[in-house]
């Protein structure tokens, strides 16, 4: 039988409370680079590269700072926040599933093999690490924490990297050319 839900996050404690403040940082931060795409996708009358490439990047940081904030709270058994966070997991796999739908009605730009593996797989892993995780959380708890540190982490890099590339794709003007 494992041991109570106190014993085993303690550990973890100090690694989910750096994510998820890490996590909340970046949300803030994002808001700036929506900012700048928002003027851009105006500009160019589409809103397709928002709800494709900057709203997901929002959510995955979202959903690494949901994790972290569950995994903090002081729960006295593991099945609750488990079940939580296996949710949460689902709701991130419809998600990016949608995202992909979405990616491949695209006009304005025509992703390649780095953005589905940035936008759409390494996400879709992700998220599957969480559900996962989060599933077997109250079953075998070791390993379910070390799937969601590893699906946490994974989303803080893929949002990072993420970000960056919408930037330095506003830069450089994007398919059209320069901002006006």
């Amino acid at each position: 039988m494992p041991a109570n839900a106190p014993s085993l996050l303690a550990p973890w404690s100090p690694f989910f409370v750096t994510v998820g403040s890490s996590s909340a940082a970046l949300i803030g931060l994002m808001f700036v680079v929506i900012t700048l795409v928002t003027g851009v996708e105006r500009a160019r009358r589409s809103q397709d590269g928002l709800a494709t490439f900057s709203t997901p990047t929002v959510l995955h940081f979202c959903g690494a700072l949901l994790v972290s904030a569950i995994l903090s709270a002081p729960w006295g058994a593991l099945v609750y926040p488990g079940a939580v966070i296996a949710v949460a997991g689902l709701y991130g796999v419809i998600y990016v599933v949608r995202v992909m739908l979405r990616t491949r009605r695209l006009t304005v730009y025509v992703p390649d093999l780095e953005d589905w593996a940035w936008y759409s797989g390494l996400p879709l892993l992700a998220y599957g690490a969480i559900f996962a995780g989060g599933a077997a959380l109250a079953v075998v708890p070791a390993a379910a924490l070390f799937a969601l540190a590893g699906g946490v982490l994974l989303l803080i890099f893929i949002g990072i990297r993420n970000a960056w590339d919408i930037v330095t794709f506003l830069a450089v003007g994007g398919p059209n050319g320069p901002p006006e």
